[in-house]
């Protein structure tokens, strides 16, 4: 989709018709960007909304700067490792009370607004409370992933199955109209008395007694603590571009490593989704994600620095390991001294401004967790902890999880080019570099970049691909080792991207998603 003046990519029609509704009504990208991803909490609910975690890169045509923001919450204070352990516990609870974090999305939100926006949270928050009240019909993509989602919806406490099931327990199906009556009421309340009414007030009262009566380990003031944090993004230069990635505990960092082992390399001669290019590509991968699990954490507890990581020396060190003609099964961390879903969304508008932004609720759903009254899934943030002792990931009070959420920001000579974003979990550093790589080395417009096949790498020797990888590519991969296992043509992740062109604008939403690009 091609654009003259402002361009929007989400991965729901109503949110991407909000955002640009507001650009027509003269607000920026920030406000635009705001209204899409509270529209996306009440339309894909099992993905985004308040009770989950918000990070954005964001070029300011005012500052004529990219700035990063960091909106995800900590760990309860009562969170206690040691008593987990002892009662048998080996990894942190994946669902349930436990292991909800403080949902930050709605710090973010506001801060957003605060910073950059012409509009009130208030303002942005109306075409949500609308649709939340009045209801929509569900789409075919969240239809069917909702569908997989009912036995945990129905088996857990609080009110999960009354608000997001229908007909006494079952998801609804495409097109049947669905509304949120709670969760309106909820934006509502945040819409009159501000962020406040969640960070301390009396609906983070109801939701903190809702969680200890379900066992969760957060506390009021754990709320009212809450802030959010103006980091300085980190980049690498790949072909006289420049990736940006928001610094830990996010795993931006591990596809920024990608770039810099795979830096060398003639990828390009080796031809789009070879099988060399593709063996490079997922051997690079293995070795980011092993520092990944062995490094990231809260800042403060990191044993290396994210400069360390993307140091010449070590990186040279670790490219060293990748064997070009085999498949590694279990990687090492370099030496020094996760199934989940998400939404993503592009936004740009008339002055240059350009929003790439991330909210999430971790895994579908969240922790399954609705506290009653409130409409709001709450996120499973706690379950990206490991319990391992001394380890910087470690469950603990008042620590940011390792978390996988990252928005991508593309500039060349320093002047911005691309917001992008892959959604999916450990697929998103992965789908960062392809979809990047296939910009830049493939001569690629952003819609063919984004739809392109992928593969998806988790563990050992394992390596999923999309149908429309050729046979002989997958025969030629399993001949070096890797263990090919053949997914649908469109099973990995789910892309948006908006781009500046050198007059107007460009933008892509990825087939994987029930999503719209469009412009004005």
């Amino acid at each position: 989709m091609y654009a003259p003046s402002e361009a929007v990519a989400t991965s729901h029609p109503l949110a991407s018709a909000t955002a640009l509704g507001v650009l027509a009504s003269g607000g920026n990208a920030f406000d635009a960007a705001v209204s899409a991803a509270a529209v996306l909490n009440v339309v894909e609910p099992h993905m985004t909304g308040i009770g989950g975690d918000m990070f954005a890169l964001a070029w300011s045509a005012r500052e004529n700067r990219l700035v990063g923001l960091d909106a995800s919450g900590r760990s309860g204070s009562l969170v206690d490792a040691e008593a987990a352990r002892a009662q048998g516990a080996t990894e942190v609870p994946y669902r349930g009370a436990a292991a909800v974090t403080v949902p930050g999305a709605l710090s973010g939100w506001a801060a957003l607004l605060g910073a950059y926006g012409t509009l009130s949270l208030s303002q942005a928050l109306q075409p949500a409370i609308a649709l939340a009240e009045e209801g929509f019909p569900v789409s075919p993509i969240i239809a069917k992933q909702w569908r997989g989602e009912e036995e945990i919806l129905r088996n857990s406490p609080g009110d999960a199955a009354r608000v997001y099931l229908v007909d006494g327990g079952r998801a609804p199906v495409a097109g049947e109209w669905v509304n949120n009556a709670d969760l309106a009421r909820s934006l509502r309340q945040i819409a009159a008395e501000g962020p406040g009414a969640l960070y301390g007030g009396s609906l983070g009262e109801q939701i903190v007694r809702g969680l200890h009566e379900y066992g969760g380990g957060l506390t009021l003031e754990d709320l009212r603590s809450h802030q959010v944090s103006w980091v300085t993004p980190l980049s690498v230069t790949f072909n006289d571009y420049e990736l940006w990635e928001l610094p830990p505990a996010g795993q931006g960092i591990a596809a920024l490593e990608m770039l810099r082992i795979l830096e060398p390399y003639n990828l390009q001669a080796m031809g789009h989704n070879s099988v060399a290019y593709l063996h490079h590509l997922v051997e690079a991968k293995k070795l980011a994600f092993a520092d990944l699990a062995e490094f990231i954490s809260d800042p403060s507890t990191m044993p290396v620095s994210a400069s360390d990581l993307l140091d010449e020396g070590y990186v040279r060190s670790r490219r060293a390991r990748l064997d070009p003609e085999r498949a590694s099964d279990r990687v090492e961390p370099g030496r020094f001294a996760s199934h989940s879903d998400t939404i993503y969304l592009s936004v740009a508008d008339r002055h240059g401004n350009m929003v790439s932004l991330i909210n999430s609720l971790y895994e579908y759903f969240g922790s399954a967790i609705v506290v009653p009254g409130t409409g709001i899934a709450l996120q499973n943030r706690g379950a990206g902890f490991v319990l391992e002792p001394g380890h910087p990931n470690e469950w603990g009070p008042r620590k940011k999880p390792f978390h996988t959420l990252i928005p991508g920001f593309v500039t060349k000579g320093g002047r911005p080019w691309l917001a992008f974003g892959v959604m999916g979990g450990s697929m998103q550093p992965q789908g960062h570099v392809q979809v990047l790589l296939n910009l830049l080395l493939f001569d690629m417009d952003l819609q063919t970049a984004i739809d392109a096949p992928r593969v998806r790498h988790r563990q050992g020797r394992t390596l999923m691909v999309e149908s429309g990888i050729r046979h002989e590519v997958r025969k030629g991969l399993a001949a070096k080792g890797h263990t090919i296992v053949e997914k649908g043509p469109d099973s990995f992740g789910g892309a948006q991207g908006v781009m500046r062109r050198d007059r107007g604008w460009g933008a892509g939403s990825d087939r994987r998603k029930d999503g719209l690009a469009i412009g004005r």
